[in-house]
């Protein structure tokens, strides 16, 4: 599954990195995602009960997750311990970072395909979520995604870092399998057509 919030318009976030507005709607309920322990290691992500039975169930189907570099860095690659799923693997052409938590089993691979077999494998029979953006967009264009799932914020970004990356080819999804109206956002999952 490829995954993101995303403007209307289809940015992740503006030209600086900066996702403005299209975190709000993790913020703006009363029922929490994840359960403590998992809270205190991440922001407290309180969302709207309409919101909260779609991502917890979602959240809570993720084995393994893929991100790319740009996104480790920005995030620091969360500390080792994404948000959903239980292992990272990461799509870059540069090392891991010298001295970047020893002890976490996090493993760098140069391609795309192969980092998605990883994280299939230590996923086991859970899913695994592609972080939207240019690694996300390979994985697409390699036919590797088999869902698309859109947090859909109504906000127009007009520029920014677009939610299928550098993908410039036409790509057709089946008519949405999931639309639920939440507060500030609208859930939407895509299967892709083979």
């Amino acid at each position: 599954m490829m995954h993101a919030v995303v403007s209307v318009d289809g940015f992740i976030a503006d030209e600086n990195d900066d996702v403005g507005p299209l975190f709000d709607w993790y913020f703006n309920g009363d029922m929490p995602i994840v359960e403590e322990p998992a809270q205190e290691r991440h922001a407290p992500f309180r969302v709207s009960k309409r919101s909260h039975e779609y991502v917890r169930s979602m959240w809570g189907s993720i084995g393994a997750t893929v991100q790319g570099r740009h996104l480790f860095d920005l995030t620091n690659g969360w500390e080792a311990e994404p948000p959903a799923g239980d292992h990272l693997v990461v799509v870059s052409h540069r090392p891991k970072p010298d001295g970047w938590h020893p002890e976490a089993d996090v493993p760098f691979f140069e391609d795309v395909a192969a980092a998605v077999e990883e994280a299939k494998a230590r996923a086991g029979d859970r899913m695994v979520a592609v972080c939207a953006g240019d690694v996300g967009g390979q994985a697409l264009a390699l036919g590797l995604v088999d869902e698309v799932a859109m947090d859909v914020v109504p906000v127009v970004f007009g520029a920014g870092k677009r939610y299928f990356g550098s993908v410039h080819s036409q790509h057709l999804l089946e008519d949405p399998n999931v639309v639920i109206q939440g507060d500030r956002v609208l859930h939407l999952r895509y299967g892709t057509r083979r």
